[in-house]
């Protein structure tokens, strides 16, 4: 295979500038303030007792404090709402369990929208009438 001039002389001085990309595109540092943990339950549940479990390991290797929010109600339909609601810069984390996923099938609607796109029931759910 020949390599016409113009083209290797491309390449030379992409490989040249290599070396000094990650200093000109660098990543901002995160976590920048504390996490919040948000949990669908009441204190000393399941899913609390994994948050609580999970908050010192991420405090540890992130090196910012880890925030249990416990918000009970609604089958975690409120914590669930308030993560929605948050601001999408990766600070705020929904502690889950199968509840979440039963409700996300049942739900025909939801006040908020998600990742830019309408929660909306994908499958059938027993107790809802279609």
């Amino acid at each position: 295979m020949k390599l016409p001039r113009r083209r290797f002389l491309n390449l030379a001085a992409g490989a040249a500038v290599l070396p000094f990309a990650p200093h000109v595109a660098s990543a901002q540092a995160y976590p920048t303030r504390p996490l919040h943990l948000v949990v669908g339950y009441a204190p000393g549940g399941t899913n609390d007792i994994v948050a609580r479990t999970l908050a010192p390991w991420l405090s540890g290797r992130l090196g910012q404090p880890a925030v249990i929010e416990n918000k009970p109600g609604a089958a975690s339909n409120i914590a669930t709402q308030t993560v929605i609601n948050s601001q999408p810069d990766g600070h705020t984390l929904l502690v889950v369990g199968p509840a979440n996923a039963i409700n996300y099938h049942c739900m025909t609607s939801w006040p908020s929208t998600f990742s830019g796109t309408s929660l909306r029931s994908r499958g059938s759910c027993a107790s809802r009438s279609s």
